[in-house]
């Protein structure tokens, strides 16, 4: 298994921040996005359309990096520079990060950390979207929700961690390999 190096904590660090930068700027939107969809009593939709972009720094640091550990990591460290950049959350987004991230690196542990393709990415998608969704059964009163709604929920969500943390993230890994800021590695 491979270890840590100096460049993996600066690329880590780097992803995490761009990607932080960017959960805080969806923070608005999602504002809008609830208030909007409140009407028709569908906000809770709002996070889940939007769940994607903000556990989008876990499978991108695990699938870019392949280092175990990165994908809870990244998601860890986008959620601090979101909270730091004065996020709608405040700590709480550091519990949410590390509650992403684990959901994420289970994907890629389930895979002994060997395999970086489509079924990886589908894992962390799916491991994501369960762990996420359990930990907002609690946390965000799901569990007052009637089963039919729950399920529309949960497909969203998934589809939505697919799109960002999967079919986003491999994308944006083939962009860098390409631009060689990654090296180029097999499919494995």
């Amino acid at each position: 298994m491979q270890r840590w190096h100096i460049r993996d904590i600066i690329l880590v660090t780097i992803l995490a921040i761009f990607m932080g930068v960017i959960f805080w700027a969806v923070g608005p939107l999602y504002a809008i996005l609830a208030a909007a969809l409140a009407p028709a009593g569908l906000q809770p939709l709002a996070n889940e359309l939007l769940l994607g972009i903000w556990v989008m720094a876990g499978p991108l640091a695990g699938f870019v990096i392949r280092i175990p550990g990165a994908a809870t990591l990244g998601e860890f460290l986008g959620a601090a520079v979101e909270m730091f950049l004065g996020g709608t959350w405040g700590a709480a987004t550091l519990i949410s990060g590390a509650v992403q991230g684990i959901g994420s690196e289970l994907g890629f542990a389930f895979t002994g950390y060997k395999h970086y393709n489509w079924l990886t990415l589908t894992l962390s998608a799916l491991t994501t979207t369960l762990v996420t969704f359990l930990w907002d059964y609690f946390r965000s009163g799901y569990n007052a929700y009637h089963l039919g709604f729950l399920l529309v929920l949960l497909v969203v969500r998934f589809i939505s961690v697919f799109i960002f943390g999967g079919v986003l993230t491999h994308l944006i890994t083939n962009l860098l390999t390409r631009a060689h800021v990654l090296p180029a590695v097999s499919k494995r």
